[in-house]
């Protein structure tokens, strides 16, 4: 993907804001108890920035288990479906390339599937200015489980229909960055499924970025060709998918 590419995709998600909002997964419990873990502390209390933070999917569920939390957020259309949503959240405008926060204001700086939007040669030194001492940045993905025959192939069917179609691969390129600034990088991988209509899982297509930048007339039939294959798998509307959540932590020495 070119710069210019990279840039639209990322630009792209304020204008499916509210089917983003209503079809990406959630997050099952046990990443909040493994960040509790790996961190050493509880969440309550504890003064987090949620960086990318979307529609507030994974900041309302922060919020929800005690903590002080910040949602930052640069597409306004992100931003206004997250405020209309969960008003009690505070949200400021940025992106994690450039933190509108003081130094070592924050215990926790999490990205939930957004920090593969970053330059990572930035956005990590940005994480850790606003750090307090022995805070921590943790990195997280919701990834559909594609050893699962179906989801590949869907994947392959995707892929073939969209030359722009991407997915997130091999976070470990992307974490990467991590060990060039910390000596102390812990992970966890979790598995979880859901259960969601078929309906469902076009809106979560077409939230995706490689959709959202096509024309309608583009992505329509490839969604109906969806559709189709899905109902052939799943007769009576109703699809189990599995994830994997894989979850990157570093620890700022104290």
């Amino acid at each position: 993907m070119t710069v210019d590419q990279h840039q639209a995709h990322a630009s792209s998600f304020g204008s499916v804001a509210a089917e983003y909002d209503r079809a990406r997964p959630s997050y099952p419990g046990e990443l909040f108890d493994a960040i509790e873990e790996l961190t050493g502390r509880p969440l309550k209390g504890a003064d987090v920035l949620d960086v990318g933070a979307g529609t507030g999917i994974a900041t309302r569920l922060l919020h929800g288990r005690g903590a002080r939390v910040i949602a930052v957020e640069p597409s306004p259309g992100m931003a206004a479906q997250l405020h209309r949503v969960t008003p009690e959240i505070p949200l400021i405008k940025g992106d994690g390339n450039d933190l509108p926060c003081h130094d070592a204001t924050a215990d926790l700086v999490s990205y939930f599937q957004a920090f593969h939007w970053t330059d990572p040669h930035r956005s990590v030194p940005e994480a850790l200015r606003v750090l307090r001492p022995g805070g921590a940045l943790a990195l997280v993905w919701n990834l559909k489980d594609r050893s699962v025959p179906w989801l590949g192939e869907q994947e392959a069917r995707l892929a073939a229909a969209l030359p722009n179609f991407h997915y997130y691969g091999d976070m470990n390129v992307i974490t990467g960055e991590l060990d060039a600034h910390l000596a102390d990088v812990r992970t966890r991988e979790l598995r979880w499924e859901r259960r969601i209509a078929v309906e469902d899982v076009i809106t979560d297509l077409r939230s995706k970025s490689y959709f959202a930048v096509l024309d309608e007339a583009v992505k329509a039939p490839v969604l109906a060709a969806e559709r189709a294959a899905l109902l052939a798998d799943f007769p009576d509307g109703q699809v189990v998918e599995e994830y994997r959540v894989e979850l990157t932590l570093g620890i700022k020495p104290l």
